[in-house]
């Protein structure tokens, strides 16, 4: 969703009587369209809450739901993980389940197999661990207060598992990528995300996150996976095939999920 300009209320002159000025007309304009943007706001947020409330229906019956933890079953071994209904990054969003899923069962047209995986937006750590348990040498990001969650279930789901260990890092999108991935030390076969764009106002900085790894030259192949909520979800869309080269994979009209494979336009 789009940033709100702040309504700048302009130094009022003593005028006689109660006569309003033209430009009154303009700020009530103004201050009326901020409040209808804050209505779509806050029913959007609604929507969200009520969606992951209501998750324990969508994946059956391959997902088995009990407060604070989900179970799964993919690439032969039992994944359960951890989540808290806090915040959104610490919830299993149907994107991921569905790049699960795919992943899983198309491993000859993206064949994982000893390959560098970075995952922005990691959330639980779903799609990390899966990748993880499929060959990857996954990299698993996301906020600073999410990390620790995250790091919990990707240990426990691919310790003895795996053919590699995964990583846990901090990446806010759009913040010193430069600085902390500088291209090329930090280079990936495979940029994995799902289920980040949804209701917040960060989808500049995701699209400069997505270009960054998934630039010009690099070969990098990113894999997204997203529910249709919103309009913003479809705007978002848009520029995502703007900025790249893009297939849709899968669409899965029952969830309301698309699944894109995309490449830096040379």
């Amino acid at each position: 969703m789009e940033r709100l300009s702040k309504v700048n209320q302009p130094v009022r002159q003593n005028n006689p009587g109660n006569q309003r000025e033209p430009n009154d007309k303009i700020q009530d304009g103004k201050v009326h369209l901020k409040q209808e943007a804050t209505d779509e706001a806050s029913t959007d947020q609604k929507v969200m809450a009520g969606e992951a409330l209501d998750r324990r229906n969508i994946w059956e019956p391959s997902v088995y739901y009990s407060l604070g933890k989900e179970s799964f079953y993919f690439a032969g071994h039992d994944i359960s993980i951890r989540e808290s209904i806090d915040t959104y990054g610490a919830l299993i969003w149907p994107g991921a389940v569905a790049l699960c899923q795919f992943l899983e069962n198309n491993q000859q047209q993206v064949n994982l197999m000893d390959k560098a995986v970075l995952e922005i937006g990691a959330g639980t750590g779903l799609l990390s661990i899966v990748a993880s348990l499929l060959g990857a040498w996954v990299t698993a990001t996301d906020l600073p207060d999410i990390l620790s969650n995250l790091a919990f279930n990707l240990l426990r789901n691919t310790k003895g598992r795996s053919r590699y260990t995964p990583q846990v890092t901090a990446l806010t999108w759009g913040q010193d990528l430069e600085r902390d991935f500088p291209y090329p030390s930090y280079h990936y076969d495979y940029v994995l995300a799902a289920d980040v764009v949804y209701h917040h106002n960060c989808l500049e900085e995701l699209l400069k996150t997505m270009c960054h790894f998934c630039r010009p030259g690099s070969r990098t192949t990113l894999l997204w996976a997203n529910k249709i909520r919103f309009q913003s979800d479809l705007r978002f869309a848009e520029r995502f095939k703007s900025s790249f080269n893009t297939t849709l994979l899968t669409e899965l009209p029952q969830q309301e999920v698309r699944i894109y494979k995309a490449t830096a336009k040379e």
